[in-house]
């Protein structure tokens, strides 16, 4: 009987090259079992990539608008945290005018017209909110702030209404200055620093977007700062010496701050509208990406229970290996021959 055997370098070497591969899976097992994720991807998808490129492109895209709604909602919400800032500020003012007005008193028309320009002064200033290093109100030109400041309207009233003696005569021309077209020397001119152009579109999913072309120089807006800036105008020294022109312009003030809430109230719905819009395609957008995850995880995760089998397979066969290496390091022809 003919036997055949090797030599005791090469059964080292042949020891060593299993204990390498066997190492070598033990690690891969390893990195699997805590990961989830199959090492060998290739082998995973039995070599087609496409349907696992598709969806991780599916992901990227997603979580890209992930980040636009995340933008559009904080950009809406702080617009709408503005708008209901100037409009309570309105809210609280406007019956106070009408009482001042009512009684006549100057006293207490020159209170109500203290009143007035500082809270002209706090509406201007949410109306000229930035979040993120954006005006909210500035139209397409978000690095300029809507309106220059309080003061320069006022200062520009007043020298506007410099030549009027009446009540009426300095309503009908802070209107005009204020309704004045672009280049008629008015609010637009003066004081607007937006731009003409609405903001871009929000793209907030996959051929959809929202819009919020809301500005400072939205006539609804307008109104409402003229109506603030009528009664800061009587604080500001117009119509001076005349108590009844005085309580008659607190009046006005008044009314046009009720007229212009109701319509701010429908600029706040349409924003409402839009966020509800953009929670709406967060929503979907996230239910999308979850079920691309769970079917990314069915091609690629492994399976816990095979992977834990595997490895204690693995384990116990370094260890035979390890004592069939011990028992053959102990064959020695001395040892036979004894």
């Amino acid at each position: 009987m003919t036997t055949l055997s090797i030599g005791d370098m090469a059964r080292a070497f042949q020891m060593r090259r299993q204990n390498t591969e066997l190492q070598r899976t033990l690690t891969r097992l390893s990195e699997e079992l805590t990961s989830g994720v199959k090492s060998d991807l290739a082998t995973a998808v039995s070599g087609d990539y496409t349907a696992l490129a598709g969806i991780d492109r599916s992901l990227e895209t997603l979580s890209a608008y992930r980040t636009a709604t995340s933008e559009a909602a904080l950009f809406t919400e702080t617009l709408q945290t503005a708008l209901g800032t100037a409009q309570d500020l309105s809210t609280d003012l406007a019956p106070g005018l009408l009482t001042a007005a009512t009684n006549g008193a100057p006293t207490l028309v020159d209170t109500a017209a203290g009143d007035a320009r500082q809270k002209f002064h706090a509406a201007v200033s949410a109306l000229n909110t930035q979040i993120a290093d954006r005006f909210l109100l500035s139209g397409a030109a978000t690095d300029r702030k809507p309106i220059s400041g309080s003061q320069e309207i006022l200062d520009a009233l007043m020298a506007a209404t410099a030549g009027e003696v009446t009540a009426s005569g300095v309503t009908a021309a802070a209107q005009a200055w204020f309704d004045a077209p672009a280049g008629g020397g008015g609010y637009l001119d003066t004081v607007y620093g937006g731009s003409a152009a609405g903001l871009a579109p929000f793209r907030v999913g996959p051929g959809d977007t929202v819009t919020l072309d809301i500005t400072a120089a939205d006539p609804d807006l307008r109104d409402l700062v003229r109506g603030l800036a009528l009664g800061a105008l009587v604080a500001e020294g117009a119509l001076a010496g005349d108590p009844v022109g005085r309580a008659a312009l607190v009046k006005t003030a008044g009314e046009t701050l009720l007229a212009a809430n109701d319509r701010v109230a429908g600029l706040r719905t349409r924003i409402g509208t839009v966020e509800a819009h953009i929670a709406h395609a967060t929503t979907r957008n996230d239910a999308e990406a979850s079920a691309l995850n769970i079917a990314r995880t069915a091609i690629v995760a492994a399976d816990p229970y095979e992977t834990a089998s595997a490895l204690e397979a693995i384990q116990t066969q370094i260890e035979t290996l390890y004592t069939l290496t011990a028992r053959l390091s102990r064959l020695t022809l001395a040892d036979y021959l004894r």
